[in-house]
């Protein structure tokens, strides 16, 4: 499809003679994202669709009863921009909200804002170097206090100060926000930028209130009372946070939508297992939703059989991936392990790093564990498209592996386990509990054994191995092994902030309490140096391809792409739960209701 044909489905759509969800449809199946199309869309003077809650159907708020929710990995904090895992992320929705949120179609949907920016509306700038944006009037925090734009001007300070050390910095650092009135801001970028909805939209975006958080912003922010006691805008008012066990919230009486919350309470109970959890919903129907269902695909249709829920499976922008240590998690230096000035004895060189890589049976994993829940991948970027690698390739080769450890100098001892330098080549692989990701690890470990590397394997309680507490070891951040597993979403159209993962710049580390985006610590300057070119690139084909050299870099070198995994979810037999695959479960989570 060329230009001429792209603007000819756009006018088809400005005249009423294509749906927006056909043109969407065409232009995912050419690659590119449901959210990339409606903002070619919007781009184009082509109003954002229609706001999915007109298929809404109680009448008034509450009398639903209780909403019972499991998450089997509990939240730990509930501050959106201290969020490290998606628990405290989903947590944090509960209460607190963005100005808009991406719905399934990719379709941006306003929240707190009173509508959705454009050329149409005059609030894009037409240069591409500012976006307004308005508040609904007449929103209020939990507290009765005024939501208004100094909550939005005191957010984007917050996050942006290097001494808050929040996770979202990266979406607020490089634009500013100033006031217009007490309803509207407006974010200038220093250039043009095609993606102007990061800061304030879906989960990173949501707002603090000032009169709160101002008191604790920079140094002091981890002492913030909100942390644990969260005053916010949403559906739902705080009423308890055991960390690491539950969260309750009771019907917020002045929620800003009509006829919302359908529920009168709320419980976000965490621990536990995903197949307990699954049970829960789809056997038993004690709890009406449980939260990613990283359960074996044959499970999971067992399952269901027992007709108290269904399975509801979205493709978006997670993957589940292998990270090698680039550092050595056993040396300190000045009370800090695995510190950058340090070196891993084995992933330093790309060799092992690469013959690691051939060690890893991705087909199998995909086949008996995930399942029509996951795909392989060899590539960090899956989507969209144009910025997929064509460049990378996954198999499994023990003998290959094999010989790039004995050209890397690594030598098999009497003992079968090689060793270089008098050291051997003995790693701890941790990861988080739950059946696949140990199954996974124990066909790495058996693979790796065949080629002289001998795995310890660690497994960490989900709400201690995503927790963002500084002073617990045992965090992903913190990142004490020679490797890790987890899964992570691109949650944004474009890839650029992904792979802010893989920056020298976000490096996690003691110096900002382990909350850089780049956990395994890898540094590359060729990876820098293409990423920086890409954020001032306006040709798209120009910047594509460097962005997929950043993709290419990464996975020769470190990091080790393995399922491109689905976003699934037990639900109730009863409940209506509209969710996104480019946003955090409960997005939508005003919108949820029990049919009779």
């Amino acid at each position: 499809m060329d230009e001429r044909d792209l603007r000819g489905l756009i006018g088809q759509v400005k005249g009423g003679r294509l749906s927006r969800r056909a043109f969407v449809q065409r232009m995912v199946a050419f690659g590119l994202t449901a959210p990339m199309a409606g903002l070619m869309l919007a781009g184009n003077g082509v109003a954002m669709a229609a706001d999915i809650r007109a298929g809404y159907k109680p009448t008034k708020a509450g009398g639903g009863g209780a909403l019972k929710l499991l998450w089997w990995q509990a939240p730990t904090l509930i501050n959106p921009h201290f969020a490290i895992g998606t628990k405290d992320q989903d947590a944090s929705r509960i209460f607190y909200e963005p100005l808009a949120a991406w719905d399934a179609d990719g379709n941006l949907v306003p929240v707190l804002a009173a509508s959705i920016p454009s050329k149409e509306n005059g609030a894009l700038a037409a240069d591409g170097r500012s976006v307004v944006w308005t508040l609904k009037p007449g929103v209020t925090w939990h507290d009765g206090k005024p939501l208004t734009a100094d909550d939005l001007v005191f957010t984007w300070d917050y996050a942006r100060d290097p001494a808050t050390a929040a996770v979202t910095a990266g979406s607020y650092k490089d634009c500013k926000v100033e006031k217009v009135d007490d309803l509207s801001v407006r974010v200038l970028f220093d250039k043009p930028t095609p993606y102007w909805c990061d800061a304030f939209v879906g989960i990173v975006g949501m707002v603090l209130p000032k009169h709160l958080f101002g008191p604790y912003s920079g140094a002091k922010s981890r002492d913030a009372p909100q942390n644990l006691a969260p005053v916010g805008t949403g559906p739902y008012r705080f009423v308890e946070f055991r960390p690491g066990d539950i969260v309750r919230g009771e019907r917020n009486p002045d929620y800003h939508l009509p006829n919302r919350p359908y529920f009168d309470t709320i419980e976000m109970k965490g621990g536990g297992d995903a197949v307990s959890a699954a049970r829960a919903v789809l056997q038993t129907g004690e709890y009406d939703y449980a939260w990613n269902m990283l359960i074996e695909d044959e499970v999971l249709k067992r399952l269901e059989t027992g007709g108290k829920g269904r399975v509801d499976v979205v493709y978006g922008g997670k993957l589940e991936f292998l990270l090698l240590n680039a550092t050595d998690p056993n040396v300190e230096v000045d009370g800090e392990r695995a510190s950058v000035t340090t070196k891993h004895p084995a992933f330093s060189d790309p060799k092992v790093c690469q013959a690691m890589n051939l060690l890893v049976d991705r087909k199998s994993i995909q086949t008996y564990i995930y399942g029509r829940t996951g795909k392989p991948t060899a590539n960090t970027v899956n989507g969209p498209e144009r910025f997929v690698s064509k460049n990378t390739s996954f198999a499994f080769d023990p003998a290959k592996a094999n010989a790039l450890l004995d050209e890397a100098g690594w030598k098999k001892g009497s003992d079968g386990i090689r060793a270089k330098d008098g050291k051997k080549l003995k790693l701890l692989f941790q990861t988080s509990i739950n059946a696949p990701r140990q199954k996974t690890q124990a066909i790495i470990k058996q693979a790796a054994a065949k080629a002289g590397i001998e795995i310890e394997l660690k497994s960490v309680t989900g709400s201690v191995f995503f927790s963002s507490d500084p002073a617990n070891p045992d965090t992903c951040t913190h990142f004490y092994a020679d490797m890790e597993m987890y899964a992570y979403s691109m949650t944004q159209a474009d890839p650029a902030i992904w792979l802010l993962m893989y920056a020298s710049w976000e490096v996690a580390q003691k110096a900002n309490k382990w909350q850089g985006r780049n956990v395994v610590r890898w540094r590359n300057a060729a990876y820098d140096k293409a990423y920086n070119a890409a954020q001032s690139e306006l040709d798209p084909v120009k910047r594509a391809a460097l962005l997929i050299t950043c993709n290419d870099l990464a996975v020769s070198e470190n990091v080790l792409p393995l399922i491109h995994r689905a976003e699934v979810s037990a639900v109730g037999a009863t409940l209506t739960a509209p969710r996104s695959g480019w946003d955090n479960d409960l997005s939508f989570l005003p919108d949820w209701y029990r049919e009779a």
